[in-house]
């Protein structure tokens, strides 16, 4: 075990992709599309790649490309490449898709519903599965669901501002979640008269705060 889920902020990262091949090219997508700087190295990579901003390089002269990495990722079908890149890797966070125990980065399967991200990983046992609970997450989760976390968003903005107690802006968005009126709001996909409607509470909030 002691696999811990986390998230990395990928904006800028200089990725290094070992291998063009299907795993590689889902990583490589994956990443540019957080905003990271990608290599790939191996035969060749697809135009769109390169378009989305991808850089190929072959693996002649691996060994400044690994040192110009934040993180490597090993996808390749050579054994020989693969074990070599890992071994100079160092303290680098490495992940490998050919032997993942045998790295400290694990890239789950993951996804988004709007602004919800979930990542399922199954300690490796099985990818098969991982793909199957994904289709179980996502059809559990409705239109009513998103709806209550812009709600709670939008709330949680401004009583970032007016509201200086974390206990007291805890309670008003609990005591938001079970309100009434917002259930119907967002039953009835009224999202802009369920904004109007707490900055009526909030009003009054702050009317009874002052009073």
């Amino acid at each position: 075990m002691g696999w811990s889920s986390l998230f990395l902020q990928m904006n800028d990262k200089k990725i290094l992709i070992v291998g063009t091949g299907e795993v590689g090219k889902r990583r490589a997508e994956r990443f540019l599309k957080e905003g990271a700087k990608v290599i790939l190295v191996g035969n060749k990579i697809s135009k769109g790649l390169i378009e989305k901003g991808a850089i190929f390089k072959t693996s002649e002269n691996i060994i400044p490309l690994v040192h110009w990495a934040d993180i490597v990722v090993i996808a390749s079908d050579n054994d020989k490449l693969n074990s070599y890149v890992s071994s100079i890797s160092g303290e680098k966070l490495l992940n490998r898709a050919d032997f993942p125990e045998k790295g400290n980065l694990i890239v789950p399967t993951s996804f988004y519903i709007e602004d919800v991200q979930i990542s399922i990983f199954t300690n490796g046992k099985s990818p098969l599965m991982a793909r199957h609970l994904r289709k179980k997450i996502q059809s559990s989760i409705t239109n009513e669901d998103i709806l209550h976390i812009k709600l709670q968003d939008y709330a949680r903005s401004i009583l970032k501002k007016n509201m200086s107690h974390q206990k007291n802006r805890k309670k008003f968005l609990y005591d938001l979640f079970e309100d009434d009126k917002i259930k119907d709001f967002i039953a009835n996909n009224q999202l802009n008269e369920a904004k109007k409607y707490i900055d009526y509470l909030l009003s009054n909030n702050e009317k009874e705060k002052n009073s």
